[in-house]
């Protein structure tokens, strides 16, 4: 709130926008996003699919309203309005949704492992070739497609990756609280050893959570 505050203050000051012009924009796009809450009652909303789609079909008329264009030809495209600031997995997803909208999309998720197993071959061949960027090209495919896998099969990929990091730092703190027991660390420890205390952990933590 500081910040939507602050900001507002410095707009004002510059007479652009205020903050009242903030709370009423909002305002304005929430009834207009929600015709079947805020209308005349002709519009009915039956599921939480059919809510979705006309949310995002709202979207869309006011990004064709909108006069900027993103691509540089002039062109309109349905990937406007995706901004590059996003976090690159929140990205990823929203433009796959936008080309799935338009009919640039799988019909289900068996394409996709083929699409895997394609780009690691992709990596394997660059990682000969030594070329960084373009490994670095591949990689991203492969990230891009983990993406897209995710969102063929319901899964968020952005909790997906979270719980799999939160996973990974109890594991290896696990590790870490059985070394320093034995007086010992990660560092001086053979990799086949951690590997097996690894496991371990792993198994535990497995065997803790399905008790709780």
């Amino acid at each position: 709130m500081f910040q939507v505050v602050f900001y507002s203050q410095m707009a004002k000051e510059e007479n652009i926008f205020n903050f009242d012009d903030i709370a009423a924009a909002i305002s304005e796009k929430m009834i207009r996003r929600h015709p079947h809450v805020f209308g005349d009652g002709d519009l009915q909303i039956n599921s939480a699919h059919q809510q979705t789609e006309n949310w995002e079909n709202v979207k869309e008329s006011e990004r064709a309203s909108k006069s900027d264009k993103s691509d540089k030809t002039g062109n309109k495209s349905a990937l406007d309005g995706v901004t590059r600031a996003l976090p690159a997995l929140l990205r990823a997803l929203k433009l796959q949704k936008r080309a799935a909208r338009v009919g640039f999309d799988w019909p289900d998720a068996a394409p996709v492992f083929e699409k895997f197993d394609e780009e690691l071959e992709e990596i394997k061949v660059e990682i000969k070739s030594g070329d960084e960027k373009a490994l670095e090209s591949e990689v991203g495919d492969l990230l891009f497609t983990c993406v897209n896998l995710a969102r063929k099969l319901g899964v968020d990929s952005e909790s997906a990756l979270r719980h799999a990091s939160n996973r990974f730092e109890n594991r290896f703190r696990g590790i870490e609280n059985i070394l320093q027991g034995d007086g010992r660390s990660v560092d001086a420890t053979p990799l086949d050893e951690l590997e097996e205390l690894w496991q371990r952990v792993k198994e535990e933590q497995k065997a803790n959570s399905d008790k709780s």
